[in-house]
């Protein structure tokens, strides 16, 4: 059906672009970021032209989403969700190794990883299941045994790959779906005790060497500051120098003189802090808090209780990620591999994010034009 110029302006009228426009904004921060965290490096500064490049096949997959109905991410919510489970097993049996882990599947210069792609099929899954029960009737213990298993199972392969990071992100997402779900209080009390149990487990018997080092050089950086603690300290030293106004674009010396490791991802929000300082920062956390709002605006506007939780889902991906990892590189939790949203190069993820920012519109536009 071909929609003529008064039709199409009518629906433009009504399209929520605020998803889209507030993610467009940090991105193009974050791309100025990049290219000043990686301009001195000869290995590192082509980077951002490659980001812009998933930047633009990911706001365009994002905008393709966003006139899907929104009935159809219910009917293939479980699809979805087996196929990238596939795909996750396809990784550990024949995906690419790079820095120790097997996250990827290379399709000739392409590298894409499944994981990132999982958040949201979680979320779908989730969202689905908890549909079928009724919203008003708080949930006991036996009611999230289902939905743990699905969130256990892809949270497990990714672990193994090894991605903690990326697999403590699903359980964090899930656990916020409960919460907005409600539960019984002695629900509650029985994940937690459950928590305390498995984190201990996990530390004494799951983690690698390496990953328990960070928890120690969480508590004290110092203790191995040219191993475990370095990236912590120059981290914090790259945020303090910032301090209220910062040094300037392209000027951040943890940057250029490689002081920082993996400026270009893990850390990128220390570059910034450092180049644009505490006032720069507000502004960018600003807009995360922005974006969350919409999120927490439609979660609430919205009629279906299922696209009430997908929503809610999306917002967990975003929020998580944005305070795992500004707490990372300030300090306040032991350093875990998430990139920031939107400033982090990685087009995997970049495309996660637009993709979230596509069905949130989705479902905002079906309260007015489907």
């Amino acid at each position: 059906m071909i929609l003529n110029t008064s039709e199409l302006l009518e629906k433009l009228k009504k399209y929520d672009f605020s998803f889209f426009i507030i993610s467009i904004g940090i991105f193009f921060i974050g791309i100025l970021n990049l290219y000043s965290a990686t301009h001195t490096s000869p290995t590192m500064n082509e980077l951002y032209k490659v980001q812009l490049g998933w930047f633009v096949f990911s706001l365009f997959a994002g905008v393709m989403v966003s006139f899907v109905n929104t009935k159809n991410f219910y009917r293939y919510s479980y699809a979805l969700f087996i196929f990238l489970l596939i795909l996750l097993v396809i990784v550990l049996l024949f995906g690419h190794q790079g820095m120790g882990a097997r996250r990827w599947i290379v399709l000739g210069s392409l590298r894409f990883q499944p994981s990132e792609i999982m958040k949201i099929g979680l979320v779908l899954a989730l969202a689905r299941w908890f549909t079928k029960r009724d919203p008003d009737r708080p949930l006991g213990f036996k009611q999230l045994i289902a939905p743990l298993l699905i969130t256990a199972v892809p949270a497990g392969l990714v672990i193994v790959e090894p991605d903690l990071g990326t697999g403590f992100l699903m359980i964090l997402v899930f656990f916020t779906i409960c919460f907005y779900r409600k539960l019984k209080w002695r629900t509650l009390g029985v994940i937690a005790l459950l928590g305390v149990i498995s984190g201990t487990l996990m530390y004494q018997y799951g983690l690698k060497e390496y990953q328990r080092n960070r928890i120690i050089a969480f508590i004290d950086p110092t203790a191995d500051a040219r191993g475990s603690g370095y990236n912590a300290i120059q981290s914090n030293i790259a945020i303090g120098s910032g301090q209220f106004f910062g040094k300037g674009f392209k000027n951040s010396s943890q940057a250029s003189l490689n002081y920082l490791p993996e400026n270009h991802t893990d850390f990128i929000f220390s570059v910034y802090n450092e180049e644009h300082g505490f006032f720069g920062a507000l502004f960018l956390i600003s807009l995360y808090l922005l974006l969350f709002y919409r999120f927490i605006w439609l979660a609430a506007s919205v009629s279906r209780f299922y696209d009430s939780i997908v929503v809610v889902g999306l917002m967990a991906i975003f929020f998580w990620h944005t305070a795992v990892n500004m707490g990372m590189v300030m300090g306040l939790i032991p350093v875990v591999g998430l990139p920031l949203p939107m400033m982090s190069y990685g087009g995997s993820s970049l495309m996660t994010f637009f993709l979230c920012n596509g069905i949130a519109t989705s479902i905002s536009n079906s309260r007015n034009l489907f």
